[in-house]
């Protein structure tokens, strides 16, 4: 699994297709901690994102694309949990529902993120808040100069402790005089990030969370954010930080409710047990989001109805190469008249 080395050297094709040949996984393991690189045919320019409908509650109007073209962030991992870089459009299909679609733009560029970390400050992170803080701070230098973020607190109940800043220096400084105490409002958390990115600059947006638990303090349910997060066009990443020994329900339904939460935008979520591995992990997900390949496309069906349309992109890897696993969203809400 990679950790940590953005722009360290990267495996050929060559050696991929060599390792295959050979069978030799413990060769092929041997650079786990470096990206796997596909040499790429010459990409044509990045095509511009469209806008998004500013509306957003979940108890009215959902999210909808608002153009003809559908972008879709992909990411690509090895069975060593490892980037795949390299690919171009050819080692794509999108499919919209059962109909195969044309892949209209393709890119792979590091583009800049309006991003929003949505950080647990309840009682139960007094042990593991240093390392927290730590994984924020290394999550932050992979950032890209032109990154703009925001900073949500929760603990009972959200509380925006930064607003949109291209200064890391600033949120971590807020951060530092938070005081771990009191329950767990994660989903209102969720909510609250969510709405905020109403007001981003970027195209691309994601939120990052970290938490130790399950939510216990929400007003909103289950059932409404993940209802939000499908309409919204952001990716979602969490890292959930658990004991190995459940006291509550909460706690031991909390992987699989940030699982399901993050899966449905292409995002995913990392479980850990050792604090220690916090920084490592955030700076994995840094580099994952910029690692990202963008497929754009313009549905075959035209009916401007709002309904939700299921997205699926398969691969076609090269060949010789071992199974690889896609993270993309899972749809989006057509336009409407």
């Amino acid at each position: 699994m990679l950790y940590g080395k953005q722009f360290s050297a990267r495996l050929s094709l060559a050696v991929l297709l060599v390792v295959s040949a050979c069978g030799s996984l413990p060769l092929f393991a041997q650079n786990s901690t470096e990206d796997v690189h596909i040499q790429p045919r010459i990409q044509p320019p990045a095509a511009k994102e469209p806008e998004i409908d500013p509306a957003l509650n979940t108890h009215t109007k959902p999210y909808k694309v608002g153009v003809d073209l559908v972008l879709v962030p992909v990411t690509i991992t090895d069975p060593l949990n490892r980037l795949v870089t390299g690919l171009d459009r050819d080692n794509f299909d999108l499919f919209e529902g059962k109909d195969r679609q044309e892949i209209k733009t393709f890119s792979s560029e590091d583009a800049p993120v309006s991003i929003g970390v949505i950080f647990d400050m309840s009682g139960s992170m007094g042990s593991k808040i240093e390392r927290a803080r730590e994984a924020v701070v290394e999550f932050f230098k992979t950032a890209n100069p032109q990154d703009e973020f925001f900073m949500i607190t929760f603990a009972d109940k959200p509380e925006e402790i930064s607003d949109f800043t291209s200064s890391v220096d600033d949120i971590q400084g807020r951060l530092i005089y938070t005081v771990p105490k009191g329950r767990t409002a994660l989903l209102d958390a969720i909510y609250l990030g969510v709405s905020k990115m109403r007001q981003a600059k970027f195209p691309k947006k994601a939120l990052l969370i970290i938490s130790d638990g399950g939510d216990n303090h929400s007003r909103y349910t289950e059932g409404e954010i993940r209802s939000m997060v499908k309409e919204a066009d952001i990716l979602i990443y969490a890292i959930g930080i658990y004991d190995h020994y459940f006291p509550t329900d909460e706690e031991r339904l909390g992987p699989t409710l940030l699982s399901d939460v993050t899966e449905l935008t292409g995002g995913r979520a990392f479980t850990i047990d050792n604090p220690n591995d916090l920084a490592d992990v955030s700076t994995k997900i840094g580099i994952e989001l910029r690692n990202q390949y963008v497929i754009g496309y313009r549905p075959k069906n035209p009916v401007r109805d709002g309904k939700w349309r299921k997205i699926k992109v398969k691969l076609i890897p090269p060949k010789g190469l071992p199974p690889l696993r896609v993270y993309a969203k899972t749809g989006y809400y057509a336009p409407t008249e």
